[in-house]
């Protein structure tokens, strides 16, 4: 809040906290503005209320009458102020009234105030011990039994940023009145202050148009719509405090202390071609690719382009290589002539031969950009030998290639965001950071088990543990699962490291949810402006937010691709979707049709998310569903 800085105070009774606040800040440059529901004359039958009104005058402050708290929109007096604070104490809506009109009155209060709250404002509304509804409370109330403070304020796009206890003692004066429309005080004992405050608005999902230059040719195709905030989006650049790459410089730190580790400042594509996946003999799953049609040249578009977006790999002033750019249409001609037969090989990827769809793809990993890297690394250093008459063995030369020197084992290393097609659940990522450092040492070295030992006293403090698996190890923890792997190539002399680095920064600052790590809000980033230490907590800037269980029952055809549905659900829920459960399927007898049953969780760490606004996307959800995927909701 500003240093000069404006609140108003709503539903009050007899102006004892406006008079109290309007004492506690007359030395600083804060104007009050107290308002009540009743009359002034009714108002002035409370005990007190004349000199509580008169000091709050005498402070500079101002006293309305007959505002009514949920339609602060339409009181002349407030015609065009907003204010930095908006305080509701203790709220009721008098007598007997149950949970549910008191639930309704807080909604129509947070839909009001947010017409006068300045946009990086506080809304406080103080309740008594249990009514919020919030883990806070002790005891804790049974939801339905309480007014869900948080998802109340979540209709009107507030989230609950803080809760502390209710500081009476700090209003000296303050005398609690109107517990149910009489002149009693409600129990503020154990009652708490509750803070909220706005999220963000929701950002649809727009399909981007790409430019790049891949295997010498320019190309231009769009992301999926549900994949366009997953990239350009700089968090790996060199002055970055974002939590990913924090967890990288945790990491490359560690191990620079026993190896030496170079990261490339080479821009590689998004897009891949099958055969550059296939030459590495990379463990991709097929079904979990995002294939991509290419668009037809048109490159006088506005297309993003590689140098314009971000490109992660760790240089902000990474340019194009002219190897990359130079036109090679020969060279694909012939992988579209001469690759039909190797396009299946042992990354089991099936393509259509006659499509040229079945060419290209989102990279899900960056083992083949570090082979095309470590390629061009070779024939510089064969070149470099050639011109100075050396022979040198070829041993030496990759050696050489990895930036050994003595004979010191050397990492290199490149990062950036892959994509998989992946259905939706908890820890499951369509799109993260992988962080690729591949070495050489020599055999009776067994690099493996030496950098696993390093990588697990690095990350065990942090939950992560090491598996041991055929040819490699794994690294695991809970609750997130897979976070790496180590295995060998060429008889064991050279070691690759594959790391999620998304999940990592989730264990390495224990953050709720990995969705967290490409959230806008400037309060997410600012935690990690003064790059804190690994182990420092994650305070959640919305605390406690709601989840919400909608089905969803459809027919459909004889084929059903299950991947694209759990695509257009990414898309049409902006992301708020964290759990897809099959409940129920059923095949007609008689028709070529099958009914399927979907339980859907919404729920978000980022954005304000109410009942109304996750039904929302659920009905947004099904009409997108009928049109691209033709299935008939039930």
């Amino acid at each position: 809040m500003s240093p000069s800085r404006s609140i108003l105070l709503v539903g009050e009774g007899n102006f004892s906290f406006s008079a109290s606040a309007s004492q506690l800040y007359s030395e600083s440059e804060t104007s009050i503005t107290a308002t009540c529901l009743q009359h002034q004359e009714e108002a002035l039958r409370h005990e007190g209320a004349a000199g509580n009104i008169q000091t709050i005058k005498d402070s500079g402050g101002t006293v309305l009458f007959e505002v009514d708290c949920t339609k602060l929109e339409q009181c002349a007096s407030l015609q065009g102020r907003v204010f930095d604070r908006v305080v509701f104490n203790f709220p009721h809506c008098g007598r007997k009234s149950g949970v549910k009109k008191n639930r309704e009155l807080l909604k129509n209060f947070f839909l009001s105030c947010v017409q006068v709250l300045a946009e990086d404002g506080e809304v406080h509304v103080s309740l008594c011990n249990g009514q919020g509804g919030t883990p806070v409370d002790q005891p804790k109330r049974e939801w339905h039994n309480s007014w869900q403070v948080a998802a109340m304020a979540a209709e009107a796009h507030l989230i609950l940023s803080a809760v502390h206890p209710f500081e009476s003692e700090r209003y000296q004066n303050y005398k609690c009145t109107g517990y149910r429309s009489q002149d009693k005080g409600f129990h503020v004992e154990k009652s708490l202050l509750h803070v909220f405050t706005r999220g963000l608005p929701y950002a649809s999902g727009q399909t981007l148009k790409v430019e790049e230059a891949v295997e010498g040719e320019k190309v231009q195709y769009n992301i999926p719509a549900e994949l366009s905030d997953f990239i350009f989006r700089r968090f790996l650049c060199p002055d970055s405090v974002h939590p990913v790459k924090l967890a990288q410089d945790f990491v490359l730190k560690g191990l620079a202390e026993k190896w030496l580790v170079s990261m490339t400042t080479e821009t590689i594509p998004y897009l891949l071609t099958v055969k550059q996946l296939q030459t590495c003999c990379c463990d991709s799953d097929g079904t979990q690719c995002y294939w991509i049609n290419l668009l037809e040249k048109d490159f006088s578009s506005d297309a993003q382009t590689s140098t314009e977006g971000e490109k992660d790999q760790g240089c902000a002033d990474a340019r194009e290589t002219p190897s990359a750019s130079c036109a090679t249409s020969e060279k694909v001609d012939r992988m579209r002539s001469k690759g039909v037969e190797c396009l299946r090989s042992a990354c089991s990827i099936d393509v259509d031969p006659d499509g040229e769809s079945g060419l290209y793809l989102l990279r899900p990993s960056l083992l083949p950009q570090m082979e095309e890297l470590l390629t061009k690394k070779e024939e510089l250093i064969d070149n470099a030998g050639s011109n100075e008459g050396n022979n040198e063995s070829e041993g030496n030369k990759k050696d050489e290639a990895f930036g050994g020197c003595n004979g010191v084992t050397s990492l290199l290393g490149v990062s950036g965001v892959v994509f998989r097609n992946v259905p939706i659940s908890l820890w499951a990522l369509p799109a993260y950071h992988e962080l690729l450092l591949r070495g050489v040492s020599p055999p009776e070295k067994d690099p493996v088990k030496s950098l696993g030992h390093k990588l697990e006293t690095l990350l065990a403090p942090y939950g992560v543990s090491l598996v041991a698996e055929q040819g490699g190890l794994r690294l695991m923890a809970q609750p997130v699962g897979l976070v790496g792997k180590l295995f060998a190539n060429d008889n064991n002399i050279s070691v690759t490291v594959s790391l999620n680095l998304d999940l990592l920064a989730v264990l390495l600052f224990s953050l709720p949810d990995w969705r967290l790590l490409w959230s806008h809000d400037p309060r997410f980033l600012k935690q990690f402006s003064l790059r804190p230490q690994p182990g420092t907590p994650f305070s959640p800037f919305s605390l406690f937010p709601e989840h919400f269980s909608f089905d969803i029952s459809f027919w459909t055809g004889p084929i059903w691709e299950e991947k694209k549905f759990h695509a257009v659900v990414r898309e049409a829920s902006r992301g708020t979707v964290e759990q897809v459960k099959l409940i129920d399927m059923f095949s007609h007898p008689d028709l070529s049709q099958t009914s399927y049953c979907y339980r859907l969780i919404y729920h978000s760490h980022t954005h304000a998310l109410s009942h109304t606004q996750a039904l929302q996307f659920h009905q947004h959800l099904e009409s997108l569903l009928s049109s691209r995927l033709q299935v008939t909701i039930r």
